[in-house]
């Protein structure tokens, strides 16, 4: 691709954007990835480029989310577990069979999250007090971390309502470090994914790494707005992520 001025302040405004979207909810490589494709490359190439961002943002927001307090570590392990399996059949089948767009999962998913955010919030967003589950104690978690893995090294795009969809919605934690953990998963799979990627010699490294300055830029202020906003405020965004996440995927 011919790679201008235009090019790189485009993914830096998006990069930034992206990053505080994926922080607070997700969708954001509903962004980055169709701005990627229209500059030129390949679907699988823009895929794979799209991760050197995701990488860092999620390493940056997962470290600042650790600091205040908020990243629950206890079931990490027994989380990783279904997640890596998930990633690694995800992350080959992104390189060799490249599909980028699976839209009536991504509509279908988004769609469903945002009624049930409306209708009945508690089944994905706990009242305050309520104790996490473990992995063990709930065999639909292992379940959804599988997909959520599988998914995201596939696809990326929505992913983090997937996630927050296994851990807000199956373990039961709060949104915040529903948010926090979800970073942990995404960096990860995504971890996975691009080692893959590398070595099949599908990522961009120039605009891979533009996209990630901002991006992590993005996911410092979404930490520190997640830790101070009000649940309902959260709540509220992730429902308006997943409207504009589910337009994004029709459109594109």
């Amino acid at each position: 691709m011919d790679f201008d001025l235009l090019h790189i302040v485009t993914l830096l405004v998006l990069g930034y954007i992206a990053g505080i979207i994926n922080t607070l909810a997700g969708g954001g490589s509903n962004l980055t990835l169709p701005a990627l494709m229209i500059f030129g490359m390949p679907a699988d190439v823009a895929n794979a480029t799209n991760r050197v961002g995701i990488f860092l943002q999620t390493l940056w927001g997962a470290k600042g989310f650790h600091g205040h307090g908020e990243l629950p570590l206890h079931d990490v392990k027994s989380i990783f577990i279904p997640l890596s399996i998930g990633g690694l059949i995800g992350a080959l089948a992104a390189s060799y069979a490249p599909v980028l767009y699976l839209k009536p999962v991504l509509l279908v998913t988004m769609i469903t999250m945002s009624l049930i955010i409306l209708i009945k919030p508690s089944i994905v967003l706990p009242e305050p007090g309520t104790l996490p589950r473990r992995v063990s104690q709930t065999p639909s978690s292992w379940v959804m971390l599988f997909i959520s893995g599988l998914y995201g090294s596939f696809v990326q795009a929505g992913v983090g309502f997937v996630l927050i969809m296994a851990l807000a919605g199956t373990l039961r934690y709060d949104l915040v470090k529903s948010n926090a953990l979800k970073l942990l998963c995404t960096l990860g799979f995504t971890s996975i994914a691009l080692v893959i990627f590398i070595l099949r010699d599908q990522v961009r490294w120039l605009p891979g790494l533009i996209l990630a300055v901002t991006m992590m830029m993005g996911a410092h202020h979404g930490v520190k707005f997640a830790v101070k906003a009000n649940p309902q405020s959260l709540k509220w965004f992730l429902f308006i992520m997943t409207l504009c996440g589910s337009g994004a995927a029709f459109y594109f």
